[in-house]
C-alpha cells in the first residue's frame, strides 16, 4: 500500500469521526438542554466541539497527498454535475466552514439558541452528504469489493460508531475538568454524563451488530460472486490478510462490545465516574484503531476487473 491510499485512510477515518461526532454531540445537546436547561447542555458540551475542527481539517490536509498536484484541488469541484468526487470536496469544505461558524456562534453565545441550532442542523445534513459522497466514490463497477450497498453501510457505521465513542471520551474529559474546577461531585453534570454514557454505550452495541453482520455478509456475497475479481478480493480477506481482518473484528467486538456493557452497567449509578471514564477511553482506543485496519483492508483487498 502506497502513501497515497494512507492518505485516504486518514481524512476518510477523521472526516467520518468529525461529521459522526458533530451529529452524537448535536443530540446530546438537544437531550440535555431539555433535561437540565440550555446552561448545564452547554457546559456539557461546548469544550467537545473543540476536537471536531481540528481531526476535519487534519484529515483534508492528508487527502491531499493523495492528489498528484495538490494546488489543483481546487479543479475537483468543477465536475458536480457527474462526480462523486466533486461533490465529496464540495461538501467536506461545506461542513468544515459550516460547522466551523455554528463552533464560533456556540462559543461566544452569538444569537439565540433557536439560531444556533439552526446553523447546526445544516452543518450536520452537509456532513451527511459528505459521508454519503464518500461511499458513492467507491461506486465503480470494474471495482467490484466496493461497488456494494456494503461500502455505503460499513461508511456510515463507521461514522456514527467512531461519533459516539468519541464524544463519550470528550464527555468523559470534560467532566474531569470540571471537577479540577469544582472538586465534588456536581449533581447536574454527573448526572448527564451518565445519562449520555448509558445511551452511547446502548448505540456503540446496535452498531457492533450492524459491523459484524455487514462484514461477514460482504466476504461471503464476494466469494459468491460470478467475478474473478470478486474472488479474489474475498480470498484475501479471509487468507492473505485474514490475520488482521481477525484483529479488526475482536478490537471492534471488545472496544463497542464488552467495554460498552461495562460503560452502561457503571453508568446505572453515582460514584463510578472514574471507572466509567476510563472504559470509555478505551473503547474509543480500541475501536479507531479497529476501523483504521478495516479502512486499511478496504483498500489493500481491492482486485480491478481487466487491466
Amino acid at each position: 500500500m502506497n502513501v497515497r491510499e494512507w492518505a485516504l485512510i486518514t481524512f476518510s477515518i477523521l472526516a467520518q469521526l468529525s461529521v459522526g461526532s458533530f451529529l452524537v454531540l448535536g443530540v446530546v445537546h438537544f437531550f440535555a438542554a431539555r433535561k437540565s436547561g440550555e446552561e448545564e447542555a452547554d457546559r456539557l458540551s461546548d469544550r467537545a466541539l473543540l476536537a471536531i475542527g481540528p481531526a476535519l481539517l487534519l484529515g483534508m490536509a492528508a487527502s491531499l497527498l493523495h492528489l498528484g498536484n495538490p494546488f489543483n484541488a481546487y479543479l475537483a469541484v468543477s465536475n458536480l454535475g457527474s462526480s462523486w468526487l466533486s461533490w465529496e470536496i464540495l461538501s467536506g469544505v461545506l461542513f468544515a466552514v459550516v460547522g466551523g461558524v455554528f463552533a464560533l456562534m456556540q462559543w461566544r453565545k452569538i444569537a439565540s439558541f433557536a439560531v444556533r441550532n439552526l446553523i447546526a442542523i445544516v452543518a450536520a445534513v452537509i456532513g451527511l452528504v459528505l459521508v454519503y459522497s464518500m461511499s458513492n466514490v467507491y461506486q465503480i463497477r470494474t471495482q467490484p469489493a466496493w461497488n456494494t450497498i456494503a461500502t455505503t453501510i460499513s461508511f456510515f457505521a463507521t461514522t456514527l460508531l467512531l461519533g459516539v465513542l468519541a464524544m463519550g471520551a470528550a464527555f468523559v474529559a470534560n467532566y474531569a475538568y470540571l471537577q479540577q474546577k469544582n472538586p465534588g461531585c456536581a449533581d447536574a453534570q454527573c448526572v448527564l454524563l451518565r445519562d449520555a454514557l448509558r445511551w452511547i454505550a446502548m448505540a456503540s452495541i446496535v452498531l457492533l451488530g450492524v459491523e459484524l453482520v455487514t462484514v461477514p455478509l460482504q466476504i461471503a456475497y464476494l466469494a459468491g460472486g460470478t467475478s474473478t475479481a470478486a474472488r479474489a478480493s474475498a480470498a484475501m480477506m479471509y487468507g492473505e490478510y485474514g490475520l488482521v481482518l481477525g484483529l479488526r473484528l475482536a478490537l471492534v467486538f471488545i472496544g463497542a462490545g464488552i467495554l460498552g456493557v461495562f460503560i452502561y452497567q457503571n453508568a446505572l449509578s453515582a460514584g463510578r465516574e472514574k471507572m466509567m471514564g476510563n472504559l470509555a477511553y478505551a473503547a474509543f482506543a480500541l475501536v479507531i484503531v479497529s476501523e483504521v485496519l478495516g479502512r486499511f483492508l478496504f483498500y489493500a483487498t481491492h482486485v480491478r476487473i481487466g487491466l
